[in-house]
């Protein structure tokens, strides 16, 4: 096992967990590593043994690696070391990590969380990390040149294909359509929840969590927010679209009211 310096950090929020990754070059090639500790503590696996796990297993053996990871959260005075070196497989590896991990020999509490983990965890790292930078996606200018220099090619075509149709409303027609679509893909995405809707949403599932446990003896927070991810498309009630927390609000109080018969609390 060799130590490799990263060529780039990223951090992927996924069920409200902020998994990092790092870019490294080795064997000449650039890899995506993911540092599993985290990921550990956040499912609640004894650390010790999953590096125990590792050694034992030859070919994770072979693509582990020790990657030096720059911490995001620290204050600035602080004296703590801001890198560290932490163990770290592959991308193309973690879901074979993860499904090694047995969800029914865990307990009930962390159980739907390393399931969501088993299902989703390596898709939605891939789609965040291996995506354009919000540098080149989200620049206003290159947003503007590239539409220009597309509407300028959606011209010419047109003009050509007026010529042959002769027909000017046709050809109206078609380049109206054809700059929605590209409109739809340029232009930079919706805004998410500000801060405070997030909080309110964060408050709704926490209601809804605490009732329906008491009903069902068990923990239900990450139940509530699985089910919210999954009807609304989301990894984080952080990411939800702005235009969709009315929806979401309503979603939870009446599902608060459908336990309780009460006024919601939020």
């Amino acid at each position: 096992m060799s130590d490799l310096v990263p060529i780039e950090q990223k951090t992927v929020v996924f069920y409200d967990d902020e998994i990092t990754a790092v870019v490294a070059e080795a064997n000449g090639e650039r890899i995506i590593y993911v540092p599993l500790r985290p990921i550990c503590d956040y499912l609640g696996l004894d650390w010790s043994a999953q590096t125990r796990r590792i050694n034992r297993d030859q070919i994770l053996t072979e693509v582990a690696m020790s990657v030096a990871v720059t911490a995001t959260d620290i204050d600035p005075n602080s004296k703590r070391p801001r890198t560290s070196e932490m163990l770290a497989i592959p991308l193309d590896y973690l879901n074979g990590w993860l499904f090694g991990v047995n969800a029914s020999r865990v307990s009930e509490e962390i159980r739907e969380k390393v399931l969501a983990y088993q299902r989703d965890c390596y898709r939605v790292l891939a789609q965040h990390f291996t995506a354009a930078s919000p540098a080149t996606t989200n620049s206003t200018l290159a947003q503007v040149r590239a539409m220009g220099l597309a509407i300028a090619q959606m011209a010419e075509e047109q003009m050509e294909f007026e010529r042959r149709l002769g027909s000017a409303e046709t050809a109206m027609f078609g380049l109206d359509e054809r700059l929605h679509v590209l409109e739809e893909k340029l232009l930079p995405p919706e805004h998410a929840v500000t801060n405070e809707q997030a909080s309110q949403i964060s408050q709704a599932v926490k209601a809804v969590a605490i009732v329906l446990g008491k009903q069902t003896h068990r923990n239900e927070f990450g139940a509530c927010y699985g089910e919210m991810y999954r009807k609304f498309g989301i990894t984080s009630y952080k990411l939800l679209p702005a235009r969709k927390f009315d929806e979401v609000m309503k979603w939870l109080s009446d599902w608060y009211q459908s336990l309780t018969n009460e006024d919601v609390p939020f």
